[in-house]
C-alpha cells in the first residue's frame, strides 16, 4: 500500500476506480470525478463517533467505531467485488484512519490498493491553488438574450476549448435561470467541476468562458478564476434588441407561469413595482414577449454598467443581426 500525491492520484483514477469512504454528508458536499462512496461510517454514526472523540477522547471514540464498523466489513467487500477491478484508489478526509482501515482490509483480502496522502483535502487544496495560475481565458459577453451559451457551444464544436459554466452550474445565470426540476450541486462540487473540466484543457491554447457574475444562481466560482475571467480580453457581440427578445421568448416562454411570476417578483426593487407589476400581468396574458421588453430594461442596465467597466478589456466588438448560432459562431472566429 503506497499514499500518493495528488496529482499521481488523479492519473492513476482516470483508470482505477476510487473508493471515497467518507460519510454521505461529506461526500455530497464536494467529491472526486468518478468516485464511488462506500461510507465507513454514515453520518448519524459519525456524529455519534464524532461528539465521543470529543468528550471522552479518542479510545472510547475509537470502540464505538468499531461497533458499527463490524457488521459492515463483508459488505465492504463485496462492493468493492462488484467494481471488478483488483486495483483500488482509497480515501477519506485528511487520508487518516478511515482510509488506511478501509485499505487494510481490502489488501489483506486481495485486492491492490494504495490511498491519498492528505486526503479529500489535499484535492480541495489543488483545485483552489489550480485557479492561482495565469490562464488563457477569452470571454464572451454581450446583453441578455444574445443566445451567448449557444454560440460557446457551437465554438467547441467548431474546435474551440470551452467552459460551460451554465451548463455545471445547472442554471442559466439570471432570475429566470433557475431549473425547478433540477438541483444545482453544492458549491464545493461546482468548484471541484470546474477544476475537473480545466484540467482536460490544454494551457497552452485559448478557453472561453461565458461573462458571468461570481454566483450564478446559488454557488459561485473561486475568487481566483473570477478575477482572471475579468482580467480577461473579451468577444463583445451585439445582437439588435428585437432578436434578443425573441430569443428570450424561445428560451424562457415555455416556462411554468408560476416560476415567471416568481422570477419577475425577485427582481421587482430593481425593476421598479409599476414595471414589475406590468411584465407580471403580461405573464399571465400569455403576452411573452411585452413581458420580456420590460424585463430587458433591468438587465439591459445591468449588463451595459459590465460591459463599460471591462471596455477595456473588449478586444473584439462586433455588431451582428444573426440569430443563429452556428453563423455567429463563425463569424467570432473569422474576425479572430
Amino acid at each position: 500500500m503506497k499514499k500518493l500525491a495528488i496529482h499521481d492520484f488523479l492519473k492513476l483514477a482516470e483508470s482505477t476506480p476510487v473508493l471515497d469512504v467518507r460519510s454521505p454528508a461529506e461526500y455530497e458536499q464536494g467529491r472526486l470525478p468518478n468516485s464511488h462512496n462506500m461510507p465507513l461510517l454514515d453520518n448519524d454514526e459519525r456524529a455519534v463517533v464524532g461528539t465521543l472523540y470529543k468528550q471522552t477522547g479518542p479510545k472510547v471514540a475509537f470502540k464505538k467505531g468499531l461497533e458499527f464498523i463490524g457488521p459492515k466489513m463483508s459488505g465492504f467487500i463485496e462492493f468493492a467485488e462488484s467494481l471488478k477491478s483488483e486495483n483500488l484508489l482509497v480515501h477519506c478526509w485528511r487520508g487518516g484512519q478511515r482510509s488506511q482501515s478501509v485499505a487494510t482490509l481490502l489488501e489483506t483480502y486481495g485486492f491492490k490498493v494504495n490511498t491519498l496522502d492528505g486526503g479529500y483535502k489535499s484535492y480541495r487544496h489543488a483545485a483552489i491553488q489550480f485557479f492561482t495560475k495565469p490562464l488563457p481565458l477569452i470571454v464572451l459577453t454581450g446583453f441578455t438574450g444574445s443566445r451567448k451559451t449557444e454560440v460557446l457551444h457551437e465554438l467547441a464544436r467548431l474546435g474551440e476549448q470551452v467552459i460551460d459554466l451554465e451548463g455545471l452550474a445547472n442554471h442559466q445565470g439570471s432570475a429566470f435561470g433557475r431549473r425547478p426540476s433540477e438541483i444545482q450541486p453544492s458549491v464545493e462540487q461546482f468548484q471541484n467541476m470546474l477544476f475537473e473540466e480545466f484540467r482536460k484543457m490544454n494551457l497552452s491554447k485559448r478557453i472561453w468562458l461565458e461573462d458571468e457574475s461570481m454566483r450564478i444562481g446559488g454557488v459561485n466560482m473561486t475568487q481566483e478564476l473570477y478575477h482572471q475571467k475579468n482580467a480577461a480580453p473579451c468577444v463583445f457581440m451585439e445582437i439588435p434588441r428585437a432578436s434578443r427578445i425573441k430569443n428570450l421568448v424561445t428560451n424562457y416562454g415555455k416556462q411554468d407561469e408560476a416560476n415567471l411570476i416568481r422570477a419577475a417578483n425577485s427582481i421587482q426593487k430593481k425593476l421598479g413595482l409599476r414595471e414589475a407589476e406590468q411584465a407580471i400581468e403580461f405573464i399571465r396574458q400569455g403576452e411573452a414577449k411585452d413581458a420580456a421588453g420590460i424585463i430587458l430594461k433591468y438587465y439591459d442596465k445591468r449588463y451595459a454598467k459590465s460591459i463599460d467597466d471591462k471596455k477595456d478589456h473588449i478586444s473584439i466588438h462586433l455588431q451582428l443581426d444573426e440569430r443563429d448560432p452556428a453563423i455567429l459562431a463563425k463569424a467570432i472566429l473569422n474576425k479572430l
